[in-house]
């Protein structure tokens, strides 16, 4: 159902891979950015990435749940964090591995970004996955 795929030609990625390649007739979902939100909409780890990173990742295992799937069929996933410092894309991007996304392996974008869309939102995850 699901091909990943690291280029030969191409530098081997460290925890992804550069393709997801998924066959005809199967049902994916494509979800909204995961954001760093309790329940009550609250930012959850004001000021703190990694703990923006943790909330975000348990909000993107809530909503792959309500569409039947999980993260070990997330084929695609763009990383956005507010920062322009590499360590701190890094630090946000080992919560990611932590969580067992990239597995897969998923192929995945980070991106460091000048601001997000709530005050004091400094992480948001976007995925598409297969629904099994």
């Amino acid at each position: 159902m699901i091909r990943r795929v690291t280029v030969p030609a191409l530098f081997p990625p460290p925890t992804y891979s550069h393709a997801s390649v998924v066959e005809a007739g199967t049902k994916l979902a494509f979800l909204a950015g995961s954001v760093p939100l309790d329940a009550e909409g609250r930012i959850v780890g004001e000021g703190d990435p990694v703990r923006q990173a943790e909330q975000v990742m348990a909000n993107l295992q809530e909503q792959l749940r309500a569409v039947g799937s999980d993260l070990a069929h997330v084929l695609h996933t763009d990383v956005y964090v507010v920062s322009g410092e590499t360590s701190v894309l890094s630090a946000v991007w080992e919560v990611v591995e932590a969580s067992g996304l990239s597995t897969g392996p998923h192929s995945s974008t980070l991106l460091g970004v000048a601001c997000l869309g709530y005050s004091g939102q400094l992480v948001e995850i976007t995925a598409t996955a297969v629904v099994p």
